[in-house]
């Protein structure tokens, strides 16, 4: 305050937009170690391999090795995916602008649920699409959290045991509780497009209009598996 007396309007005003920016930048870089930290203490994976790819300047030079073995570890683990999985996944990393890297444990969680719900793995990853555009960090206005959109209130009953803080944003967990919910909706519906409309919040909307954008996207990713057929 009494460093202010001596500046002029014009660069009092550069100077607290400058600090609102500084402010803003700390702030996402807490969230950014805290989720990390998060997911690296109750051990899930995921989450930070997922930040990892998405802030790959964060990894200095003496982390190099480390870096090589993260590499080896995501090609082994994308050799896990099907044929089909494998090029959706090339097809959302372009479209979306995500690296391969972030999406591969996003596409072997899709592709694991949806085996074990009995559900289309191109369904999950038509409704991570449309609902979140592939961001993790996702939240909607009313609450609703991460690639699923999952909403936590409802939901903290289908939490695996060793889920960690902020499950949500962790993408794996996310996905894990999203296929769920999804099968649940499709199987008290009696249907897929009722099942959709109810997932998406949107039951009572006579056009369906929030299933119609699924199931295009389902189409679009359906589209470019048979092109790289």
């Amino acid at each position: 305050m009494f460093a202010s007396q001596f500046l002029n309007p014009a660069v009092q005003r550069v100077v607290a937009a400058v600090s609102q920016v500084v402010r803003k930048f700390l702030m996402l870089a807490g969230l950014v170690f805290v989720l990390g930290l998060a997911g690296t203490y109750k051990g899930h994976s995921g989450l930070l391999d997922g930040l990892q790819a998405m802030f790959p300047g964060g990894a200095s030079a003496s982390e190099s090795e480390v870096g090589d073995a993260d590499v080896q570890s995501v090609a082994l683990h994308q050799e896990r995916l099907v044929p089909t999985m494998q090029q959706a996944l090339q097809f959302v990393a372009r479209r979306y602008r995500v690296s391969t890297e972030a999406l591969v444990p996003i596409f072997l969680t899709a592709q694991d649920s949806a085996r074990e719900l009995g559900l289309d793995p191109l369904l999950i990853i038509a409704v991570i699409g449309v609902e979140s555009g592939f961001n993790p960090f996702s939240q909607s206005v009313v609450g609703a959290q991460g690639l699923m959109q999952v909403m936590p209130r409802f939901h903290t009953d289908k939490l695996p045991e060793d889920a960690g803080e902020l499950p949500f944003f962790d993408p794996v967990t996310n996905v894990q509780v999203g296929a769920r919910i999804l099968r649940e909706s499709i199987a008290r519906n009696g249907g897929l497009v009722p099942g959709l409309q109810q997932f998406g919040g949107a039951i009572n909307d006579p056009d369906r209009r929030y299933s119609a954008k699924v199931m295009a996207e389902r189409q679009r990713l359906e589209q470019a598996i048979q092109q790289r057929a």
